[in-house]
């Protein structure tokens, strides 16, 4: 063969081969990607890593498609005179996994309060609502089910801002909500900071968590009701602002405090900081007939740091179907009716009242505690009361 031909024949042959390698190995990338968020997902979609995207009006994952987030992506509600919302459907998943170096943040074009309808997963875990099921506040989505292992996906290191839209005085979004989720659903390192209504809502289910912090909710920081029965370890709640509300509203049902499944979440290693409001005085709001099994938690800054309301919730404690227990309070428990009183509560020498706290910030813990481990497998092997030890400060990096 002729040289020159050869050497022209091998050079084109190699830069036919690399070329046919490069469309093969980025086949999207001639592809614009889509940055914004809007109407209905229905078939499976990834937000790129480091990316930013804009959120307008509700955005709805429908059932058997797969929303997935990478980590670092950022999600901006625009604000443009309608709700912006995430709403994961039944029979959907969100896989939304950041990092602590690289939190998923779905915030707002307004930093303020109350700017945006925040995230809401449907699931098909038993609530206790008469007909098993239900239509979610936002969004209008069903809810509820038999299945205690539906699987909804994975949140992990997600930061909500400025959550809590109002649509009417009776209606307002949430930071995270959680309508019949299952505990085939994994969920950790999430925090709702600055939003104008609840930081974390539980509508029944199984779901499990861990890692959760709400920061300065101007309503309830944790809220849960219609039958939740998950576990929950690691729970940070700081409220700064007047306007805000309980560190804990607990029910059952409000419409009738005998349905079930009964509301019966097990926690443990929590720390509750207060806003030292007269007007809004109420710790862990224990009523509607909810059951609880809460141990190794700091309450300061509410006058009544665990208020115990209605006959059916206290009389749980009395029968030990609930259960308090190595609970450290600035202040002390007030029991408004039942058999339930606060002698019981200080029966077993593992409770305190009127105790001095020492934090620095949202960071410190009490020694003994009961270790967490034998409550529950779920549950991490510790044994200090509180939520972030002085070494060991888990919301590094990821919160704000």
């Amino acid at each position: 063969m002729n040289k020159k031909f050869y050497l022209v024949a091998l050079a084109f042959s190699a830069m036919t081969m690399f070329t046919a390698c490069d469309k093969n190995d980025n086949k999207d990338d001639d592809t614009p990607e889509d940055y914004n968020l809007i109407g209905e997902l229905t078939e499976n979609r990834t937000l790129s890593a480091g990316q930013k995207y804009t959120l307008s009006g509700g955005f709805h994952v429908k059932s058997g498609v797969t929303l997935t987030i990478e980590e670092g992506v950022t999600i901006e509600a625009v604000n443009d005179n309608i709700v912006d919302y995430i709403l994961v459907e039944q029979g959907a998943k969100i896989d939304a996994q950041g990092s602590a170096e690289a939190p998923i943040i779905m915030t707002s074009q307004k930093k303020e309060a109350g700017a945006w309808g925040g995230l809401h997963i449907c699931g098909m875990a038993p609530i206790n609502v008469q007909g098993a099921t239900s239509v979610s506040e936002v969004g209008d989505a069903a809810y509820g089910g038999s299945d205690e292992a539906d699987n909804s996906g994975i949140l992990r290191y997600i930061r909500i801002e400025y959550a809590g839209y109002t649509f009417s005085e009776e209606k307002e979004a949430n930071g995270f909500t959680f309508y019949g989720v299952g505990n085939g659903t994994t969920v950790d390192h999430l925090q709702a900071y600055m939003g104008s209504d609840d930081g974390f809502e539980w509508f029944g289910g199984t779901v499990n968590v861990k890692y959760l912090v709400s920061t300065n909710n101007t309503d309830d920081s944790f809220d849960w009701t219609e039958g939740w029965r998950g576990k929950a370890q690691f729970l940070v709640a700081q409220q700064l602002s007047d306007e805000c509300d309980c560190l804990v509203e607990a029910d059952n049902n409000s419409k009738n405090a005998e349905l079930s499944p009964v509301s019966c979440p097990v926690l443990s290693n929590v720390t509750l900081i207060g806003n030292d409001n007269a007007d809004n005085n109420k710790g862990i709001r224990l009523r509607a007939g909810t059951y609880a099994k809460i141990y190794n938690t700091i309450v300061t800054g509410k006058a009544n740091c665990v208020n115990v309301e209605t006959p059916e919730t206290s009389g749980s404690l009395s029968d030990g179907n609930s259960t308090l227990q190595y609970l450290v309070l600035s202040d002390d428990i007030n029991v408004d009716e039942g058999p339930y009183t606060k002698e019981m509560f200080l029966a077993d020498g593992t409770n305190k009242v009127n105790q001095s706290v020492s934090l620095s910030g949202i960071i410190g813990t009490v020694d003994g505690g009961c270790n967490a481990s034998s409550i529950d497998s779920f549950f991490d092997d510790v044994t200090f009361i509180g939520a972030i030890e002085s070494d060991n400060d888990w919301t590094s990096g990821w919160t704000r």
